[in-house]
């Protein structure tokens, strides 16, 4: 059966995606849509993912979105090389990161984002500048785990940074405008500011595959 998988160029929920099917080395279709022209909206991707959104991953019959949920079904489906660890000690400590990245990271990352890549909110409202002091608070967490090994659960690579990784990348593209440079302050430089997630950014991008998964419009 053939792994279709369907995605936005800089969606970060695509993203973790790709990231996940090059980790396990599975053969897949990649379909990029348009997400300017609404692509993700056509009927025939509303068939497949009533919510409109990307990513969406079908295997054969079967139709999977939600990006944390793909990653579970393609650890049960195709076991070998896993995202959630070896035990289920480590899987469930992965699966909490994640979930906490959602949770206390995510909706702040993205309100920034919003503001400086969309022009949907002011990136200088108290709001931006508490938005971005929770994300300096919560890259502290990251730092400490990473200082104490490569991967930011474990000796691997696996769905914890694959979650999180995508969501950094296009703060940081944020953070690089030059309107964002009073909130940048609290995160930029990375290397300074967090040397071990500095390391562990590199770290991913020398993964086989990375090239394969990085947003086509974002080379331009």
């Amino acid at each position: 059966m053939t792994i279709d998988v369907y995605w936005g160029s800089g969606s970060p929920y695509s993203w973790r995606v790709l990231l996940a099917l090059e980790h396990k080395g599975l053969p897949y279709e990649s379909h990029l849509l348009s997400l300017p022209m609404q692509e993700h909206k056509a009927p025939h991707m509303l068939a497949l993912n009533p919510r409109g959104r990307v990513p969406t991953l079908k295997d054969g019959d079967y139709v999977v979105f939600e990006s944390l949920a793909v990653l579970y079904y393609l650890d049960r489906k195709y076991p070998e090389k896993p995202l959630f660890g070896d035990t289920p000690e480590e899987g469930a400590v992965i699966m909490r990161v994640c979930c906490e990245y959602q949770a206390y990271i995510e909706p702040y990352v993205m309100r920034i984002v919003r503001a400086l890549l969309y022009g949907n909110g002011d990136p200088h409202s108290d709001e931006s500048t508490y938005a971005m002091h929770m994300i300096a608070g919560e890259a502290r967490t990251i730092e400490g785990r990473l200082s104490k090994g490569p991967w930011i659960v474990g000796e691997k690579p696996g769905a914890a940074d694959y979650m999180i990784y995508p969501g950094i990348m296009l703060l940081l593209r944020a953070l690089a405008l030059p309107e964002a440079r009073e909130l940048s302050s609290r995160f930029l430089p990375v290397e300074a500011n967090y040397p071990a997630l500095g390391r562990w950014l590199e770290r991913v991008e020398a993964l086989p595959g990375y090239a394969r998964t990085y947003p086509p419009h974002w080379r331009s």
